[in-house]
């Protein structure tokens, strides 16, 4: 019998985790930077973050003027293989791991002074797209080529990013355009050791608004 209880988080779900942190962490931080270069709508660099959420677009749906309208990630896990030719069967094994970001953009329609009118459909690709490029540019940034799980995670890449329609009972929700990014990680998972030995443990600090989404790890001043 295993001796030891397992009171432990597996590495697919610390990958998870810190992926929103960075998510969060970093969208906090560009806002920051937007504000002190004095862009126009330094909010363009916000990103809304949550975990697991099957629909997390309902945020979108009982829209009140004056809601933050900022793009939405939803960051899930998707699914692990492991590379036994490259593990052992005692206490770590290599695995390829898949987790699904999944950006959502909402566009109002409005009319144009002088004449015209923005549709909102088209307003919600070029805010998604916004948050995609966003989304990558963090995760493969330099600073994240380990995604901060040096020992853990042997490398992170960009697998796909796919547009799609988010749909309610079979019918398209208007207004809101959604993009899936496919993002492989290869880390190593562990296992209880006998008693003699001990189990290097990483864990990640979640900090959740009431509503679940995800905040940044730090503070940031935007009227400096």
């Amino acid at each position: 019998m295993i001796p030891t209880l397992i009171d432990k988080q597996d590495t697919f779900e610390i990958i998870r985790d810190k992926i929103a942190v960075i998510l969060a962490t970093e969208s906090a931080n560009q806002v920051a930077l937007a504000t002190t270069a004095s862009k126009p709508n330094p909010a363009d660099w916000k990103l809304r973050v949550f975990l697991e959420r099957s629909n997390p677009f309902e945020e979108f749906l009982n829209y009140k003027e004056g809601d933050d309208v900022s793009p939405l990630v939803n960051v899930w896990y998707d699914n692990s293989n492991f590379d036994e030719s490259a593990s052992n069967v005692a206490k770590r094994q290599k695995a390829t791991g898949v987790y699904n970001i999944d950006c959502y953009g909402f566009g109002l329609a409005e009319d144009v002074s002088g004449g015209g009118h923005k549709p909102g459909d088209k307003e919600a690709s070029i805010v998604v797209h916004r948050a995609v490029r966003l989304v990558r540019n963090i995760l493969m940034a330099a600073e994240y080529t380990y995604l901060d799980l040096r020992g853990i995670v042997w490398q992170r890449w960009t697998q796909s990013i796919n547009i799609l329609q988010p749909e309610i009972e079979n019918q398209a929700v208007q207004q809101i355009v959604a993009a899936r990014i496919a993002f492989r990680v290869i880390f190593n998972e562990l296992s209880p050791q006998v008693a003699t030995e001990t189990l290097e443990q990483v864990f990640v600090d979640v900090k959740r608004a009431e509503n679940g989404e995800i905040l940044a790890e730090a503070n940031y001043d935007y009227t400096v």
